[in-house]
C-alpha cells in the first residue's frame, strides 16, 4: 500500500514538538556515543541463535487462549493453523492443503497427510476437532469461544477431514481459522499447554521466563520449509532506548515494530552493524467522535474537523515518514479496500464553511471547546499538539486530557468522551471490523462501537455481507459500507504505521510482511562469522 513519499511538497513549517524532538535526539546520540562503549564488553554472539527483542512477554502460550499480540506472533511459529493468509490478506492453505463448502453452513477440510507434532505424533483430524470442541464445550476457558459461535459441532468422517457445521452463515469463518487465530493442539491437550506447547510449527517450544525470555528452537521434521535458524530467543526489552543500545552493541540481533521513536530509527539508519528495512503496515491511528455528543452528533461539524487537520507535517514531522494516509479503517492490501470514498485533504476554508453553515459562528476567534481524551504515550502527546493548533486556525479550541491507558480505555468502553484516539493492529484487516466497530448492535459492552454510531443501511449491509460467501458479491457491498463511512464520518482514519524492522548485519534474508507477524524467522538465517 505504499505511496508516493510525502517529503516532496510537505510545507516547511515549524510545530510544538520540533524543539522537544531536537533535544530529544541529541541526548540519544550523545547516550548511543558514550554509554555505549561501557556497555560493549559483551560476549560474542552465538552463531545458532537469533535473538529478537520483544517488548513485553507473552500473556498466553496456548493457542485457544492467548489473545495479545505476542502471544498470537509466537503461537504462530509453534502451532499451525488450518488456513494461512496472503499478502492481499486471502485465505490460503496451511494445514488443510484444501476444503470445500457445499452450502453456507457446511465447510469440509482436507489435511495434509504425515505432519506430526513436536513429539511425534501425527496430526490428524481428532485433533482439529478436539481443539474447538475443547473451546467451544468449555473445556478451556477463552474469550476466543465468542469468534467461534456460529459453529453448531465438527465431525472427524476420517483421519483426513474434518467437517464444521454452522448455526448460521458466516463469511468470516475462514478468516477466523488463519494465521495466527487458533492454532491446532494434540487430542486432549488441557491448560498444560500453557506451561508447555506442543504444536506441529516450525519451530519447538523450548523454555520461557515471564519478563525476561521465550526459548524456540527449529522443528527439524516441519512438514514446510524447515527453518535456517537453529534458535530464536525472545529477549523482553521495555525500554526503547534500551533497545536500541542492545541492537548497536550487537547483543540483540533483530526488532520489529519496537516503541523505539522515529527519530531513534533514525539514528540507527547509518549503523554499518545494522540494517532497518521499511514496509507498509496494516496498523491504523483513528479518531472516534461520540455522536451522542450535542456539537459533534452534527455530522458537518465531523467533517469540519477532518478538513482542518493536515496529515502530511504530522506523518513528516511526528512519523518521520514511517506512515502513510489512511482513507479507509481497512488497509490497502485488503482484497475489500475501496479506492473511491470521498477523502477530506486539507481544506481550512471549507472546514470554516462547514462550521458557519453548522450554526458555529466564531466569536473572538473561537467557536466551541472540544476535548480530546489521550493516554500519556509520548507520540500521542506530540499528535495532540499539532492538533490543537491546526483546529485552532478554524475557531475549534481542543481541550486535551491525557490519563494513564487503564483509565483512559475504561472512559473510552464506557462513552465518556467527545474524541479519543487509538490504534487498531490486526484487528482491521478483515472487512469483520465492520461489524465490530459500527454496526448499531455493537455499542460497548457488545462490541467497539464505543462513539454510538448508528445508520440503518450500513447496518443491512453489513449483515447480507456477513451472511454472503461469494466474495466478488461481499466485496461490492464492502464499498458501499466504506462509502457510507467516508460521508457519514464517525472515525478520522490518520494514517497506517509502516513496518520498520531493525535487524544487525549477521542476520539475512529477512522479508516484512504486511500484518508484521513473525512469520519472516522461517525463512531469516545467521551469516557464518
Amino acid at each position: 500500500m505504499r505511496e508516493a513519499t510525502l517529503r516532496e511538497g510537505a510545507r516547511s513549517r515549524s510545530f510544538p514538538f520540533d524543539k522537544l524532538r531536537v533535544r530529544m535526539t541529541i541526548l540519544l546520540l550523545f547516550l548511543l556515543a558514550w554509554v555505549l562503549p561501557l556497555l560493549s564488553c559483551s560476549q560474542p554472539p552465538d552463531p545458532n541463535t537469533l535473538v529478537m527483542i520483544i517488548e513485553s512477554s507473552p500473556t498466553n502460550l496456548d493457542p485457544r487462549v492467548g489473545i495479545d499480540a505476542q502471544s498470537e506472533r509466537i503461537d504462530a511459529l509453534i502451532f499451525d493453523d488450518l488456513l494461512d493468509r496472503d499478502d492481499h490478506l486471502n485465505v490460503t492453505p496451511a494445514l488443510a492443503e484444501r476444503w470445500e463448502i457445499p452450502d453456507p453452513l457446511t465447510y469440509v477440510f482436507h489435511i495434509r497427510q504425515g505432519v506430526k507434532f513436536h513429539d511425534g505424533t501425527a496430526l490428524t483430524s481428532r485433533d482439529v476437532k478436539w481443539t474447538f470442541d475443547s473451546l467451544l464445550q468449555g473445556k478451556i476457558r477463552s474469550t476466543k469461544a465468542a469468534v467461534y459461535r456460529f459453529v453448531d459441532r465438527l465431525d472427524a468422517p476420517d483421519a483426513n477431514t474434518v467437517v464444521f457445521h454452522l448455526k448460521e452463515p458466516s463469511s468470516t469463518f475462514l478468516w477466523n481459522l488463519s494465521d495466527g487465530a487458533i492454532g491446532i493442539v494434540p487430542y486432549g491437550s488441557g491448560d498444560e499447554i500453557t506451561r508447555h506447547p506442543i504444536g506441529s510449527g516450525a519451530f519447538k517450544f523450548v523454555s520461557a521466563e515471564t519478563d525476561k525470555e521465550v526459548v524456540l528452537e527449529r522443528n527439524n521434521r516441519y512438514w514446510g520449509e524447515v527453518p535456517h535458524l537453529g534458535r530464536v530467543r525472545f529477549t523482553v526489552v521495555p525500554d526503547a532506548t534500551t533497545q536500541a543500545l542492545e541492537l548497536r552493541k550487537g547483543s540483540a540481533d533483530l526488532t520489529i515494530n519496537s516503541p523505539m521513536p522515529p527519530d531513534t530509527v533514525l539514528t540507527l539508519e547509518p549503523n554499518p552493524s545494522l540494517v532497518v528495512q521499511h514496509g507498509p503496515g496494516t496498523r491504523l491511528a483513528y479518531l472516534v467522535f461520540n455522536l451522542r455528543d450535542p456539537i459533534l452528533k452534527d455530522v458537518r461539524v465531523r467533517q469540519a474537523i477532518a478538513y482542518a487537520l493536515d496529515r502530511r507535517p504530522m506523518i513528516e514531522y511526528l512519523w518521520r515518514n514511517q506512515a502513510q494516509p489512511a482513507y479507509s479503517v481497512l488497509p490497502r492490501q485488503s482484497w475489500a479496500y475501496d479506492e473511491e470514498v470521498t477523502r477530506y485533504d486539507y481544506d481550512p476554508g471549507k472546514a470554516r464553511q462547514l462550521l458557519d453553515d453548522a450554526g458555529h459562528p466564531a466569536v473572538n476567534g473561537v467557536r466551541f471547546h472540544v476535548t480530546m481524551k489521550t493516554s500519556t504515550d509520548e507520540n500521542t502527546r506530540l499528535m495532540v499538539a499539532v492538533m490543537q493548533q491546526q483546529l485552532r486556525d478554524v475557531g475549534i479550541v481542543l481541550d486535551i486530557r491525557s490519563f494513564e491507558f487503564a483509565t483512559f480505555f475504561s472512559d473510552v468502553t464506557h462513552g465518556a468522551f467527545q474524541l479519543y484516539g487509538l490504534r487498531w493492529i490486526g484487528g482491521n484487516e478483515d472487512p469483520d471490523i465492520f461489524e465490530y466497530a459500527f454496526h448499531s448492535a455493537k455499542f460497548p459492552p457488545n462490541g467497539a462501537n464505543r462513539g454510538f454510531y448508528s445508520n440503518p443501511r450500513l447496518d443491512a449491509l453489513i449483515d447480507q455481507a456477513r451472511r454472503e460467501t461469494d466474495q466478488n458479491v461481499r466485496k461490492q457491498l464492502y464499498a458501499e459500507v466504506q462509502r457510507i463511512l467516508a460521508t457519514d464520518l464517525p472515525y478520522i482514519d490518520l494514517w497506517f504505521l509502516d513496518n520498520v524492522l531493525v535487524h544487525t548485519r549477521r542476520v539475512r534474508n529477512v522479508t516484512l510482511n504486511p500484518s508484521g507477524n513473525y512469520d519472516f524467522l522461517k525463512t531469516a538465517e545467521i551469516s557464518p562469522q
